[in-house]
């Protein structure tokens, strides 16, 4: 590939998707597009960039960013963001939203789905408190690949094994040769759509809470504060953001700021929650009896 196709690819992908595509990740690039260009019968990433050079091609196009962007996740990843949303933000919201009885909760970058089916799993723990309530769990992702994974909710031995007890396997999913299925029950839970954090969410409506881990780290300044600043709209009154570990609004964005004493845990900086320090509660380990401990 030559530097020129390669900087035109990055500059496809940037306006694409926001991936900023480092120098040091060429190789990557060619890997990954060696391999769509032979599933597509494309002779060579030379001929690939022609095309795409060409315009008119916005399958071509979507199976570029698709092919190249990073779709890497587990059952409860990192699990303190799930000790976080069991035992902080969901006793907040049976409070805050009693009178509505409803709680809607956003999984940006679902990838294929192990976040979703994760917070599932724990709302389906506690179904006795929400008994009565209206409870909906909006997966998105740019990519239609793993989204089409996703709905099927199966995964193979390897996946079901990075972050999943056991105790919660057998009461959630069936077992389909060699591969798990979750539960119908679960999988009505959640909704997934296509979306690109880039392009104007308000067709989503507004969330209770938003899960958006692990994706600002792909991005370049500019492109981070631009997806935050489309997060803030759709936050509910008093709602919550949850970001990656390593990632963080601070210098980048004010329409969304830290909470004071829960660390991942973010706010619309309009929300009292984001002005005063909030009463501490208990963390509880989410998995204590299943003895369980997520792999980053």
């Amino acid at each position: 590939m030559t530097d020129a196709d390669f900087n035109f690819l990055r500059l496809l992908l940037h306006l694409r998707s926001g991936l900023a595509l480092s120098l040091e990740k060429r190789y990557l690039a060619e890997s990954r597009l060696g391999i769509l260009c032979r599933r597509r019968g494309i002779e060579g990433i030379e001929l690939l960039v022609q095309r795409l050079r060409q315009g008119g091609e916005a399958a071509l196009e979507n199976a570029v960013v698709e092919a190249m962007t990073t779709n890497e996740t587990l059952f409860f990843r990192d699990q303190s963001p799930f000790e976080l949303f069991r035992n902080v933000i969901l006793p907040e919201k049976l409070a805050s939203n009693a009178a509505s009885r409803s709680l809607r909760i956003w999984c940006a970058a679902v990838s294929t789905g192990q976040e979703a089916y994760s917070l599932a799993m724990v709302l389906d723990e506690m179904a006795a408190r929400l008994s009565g309530w209206k409870v909906q769990i909006i997966g998105t992702d740019i990519s239609t690949e793993v989204l089409e994974r996703a709905r099927t909710g199966i995964y193979n031995q390897f996946e079901i094994q990075r972050g999943l007890p056991i105790q919660m396997l057998l009461r959630h999913f069936q077992q389909n040769g060699d591969k798990w299925q979750v539960s119908e029950r679960l999988r009505a839970m959640v909704e997934l759509k296509q979306h690109n954090l880039l392009e104007p969410s308000s067709h989503l409506g507004q969330f209770d809470v938003i899960f958006c881990r692990n994706v600002l780290i792909y991005f370049d300044v500019p492109t981070k504060a631009k997806v935050l600043a489309g997060l803030a709209p759709r936050l509910a009154p008093e709602g919550a953001v949850v970001l990656g570990a390593a990632e963080t609004v601070i210098g980048i964005s004010t329409a969304i700021v830290p909470d004071k004493q829960h660390r991942g845990l973010y706010r619309d900086h309009r929300s009292s929650h984001a002005q005063a320090a909030n009463m501490s509660l208990p963390v509880t380990p989410l998995l204590a009896q299943a003895g369980s401990r997520s792999r980053a």
